[in-house]
């Protein structure tokens, strides 16, 4: 697989699926499709229970279909085998069970960094939905604390005693980070780093040498209580520690913590600002799918957004009539 292309389709739901296909109709020849899942249309997949009709017009929301791509009243099955005709016919590169984890504008190109490498786009569109929702730890976390465990550093007010539980890459960037105005531990229950990155390896381990913060490797927690509005951190070696605020990064993201890391500006739903056609507030990078409104929206509008952000990105009316 290259690793540079003409578009990059973060994401396998409908909007994505018609990017690729409108992608590939208006003429641009290297096209990357991105799920993080096994599969395309996971929400339909996971949510949607066998034989579920899947209607066109939606919560009374009638849409005309405006581009290349047709969509119409069928049943889950139905709607997946269609799904599954127009990427099979089309010449697109597709990378499944690929978490993305931040896409990045540099001298006019787009980094998107993903576990398994990072690829480069003129342009790339984001349709990654609402269902993502980051891991949680096994134990309770007691309804009192909801204010001050976390998962992600965006809550942080400075000057605070934090621990940051993971060991992957966003639990480490969340530690370094951190660190500069924040006394800052980050708990790992292995005894060394597996899955993070050769930049993100060393710079944990020159800030946990300069003392900039503490690591503590091969410990687990039992328990978390409430100690007068603080968090008690309860260790499975017997010891237990009271810290201000934690900060969960175990995997899996939400859009939020996404949109933040790519440098979208955004409303004040949390919401990527974006233009008549998808464009966020970072030229080139565009939203389609039900992520582009506060209460949703349909399959078909979803379709429809990849007409026009194609429509776009190439100035061409894609031979439509």
């Amino acid at each position: 697989m290259e690793n540079r292309y003409d578009l990059i389709i973060v994401g396998g739901g409908p909007g994505g699926i018609a990017s690729a296909v409108e992608a590939s109709i208006f003429g641009l020849e290297r096209i990357l499709f991105i799920e993080k899942g096994d599969n395309h249309s996971q929400t339909i997949r996971q949510y949607y229970k066998d034989s579920k009709r899947v209607d066109k017009d939606w919560q009374g929301q009638s849409v005309e279909m405006e581009g290349n791509v047709e969509f119409f009243d069928g049943t889950k099955e139905s709607t997946l085998e269609y799904f599954e005709s127009l990427l099979d016919h089309e010449n697109i590169d597709t990378l499944f069970e690929c978490e993305v984890d931040r896409v990045v504008k540099e001298e006019g190109l787009f980094t998107v960094v993903t576990p398994k490498g990072d690829f480069t786009a003129k342009n790339v569109i984001v349709s990654i939905g609402r269902m993502g929702k980051p891991n949680k730890p096994s134990y309770k976390i007691p309804a009192s604390l909801k204010k001050v465990v976390n998962f992600n550093p965006y809550e942080c007010r400075g000057h605070e005693k934090i621990l940051v539980v993971g060991g992957g890459d966003s639990a480490v960037e969340y530690a370094c980070q951190l660190s500069t105005i924040n006394d800052v531990t980050l708990a790992y229950r292995r005894e060394s780093f597996a899955r993070i990155n050769d930049i993100n390896l060393e710079m944990i381990t020159r800030y946990d040498q300069e003392e900039r913060l503490r690591v503590r490797y091969g410990i687990d927690i039992d328990s978390i209580e409430n100690e007068e509005g603080r968090v008690r951190v309860n260790y499975n070696n017997g010891f237990h520690t009271v810290y201000d605020r934690v900060i969960y990064a175990l995997g899996g993201t939400t859009p939020v913590d996404f949109f933040r890391k790519s440098g979208m500006e955004l409303d004040e739903h949390e919401l990527p600002v974006i233009s008549e056609k998808f464009e966020t507030s970072v030229k080139g990078l565009y939203t389609a799918g039900d992520i582009v409104y506060k209460s949703g929206g349909s399959i078909a509008m979803a379709i429809n957004h990849a007409y026009h952000i194609l429509k776009d990105i190439t100035g061409e009316d894609g031979g439509l009539a």
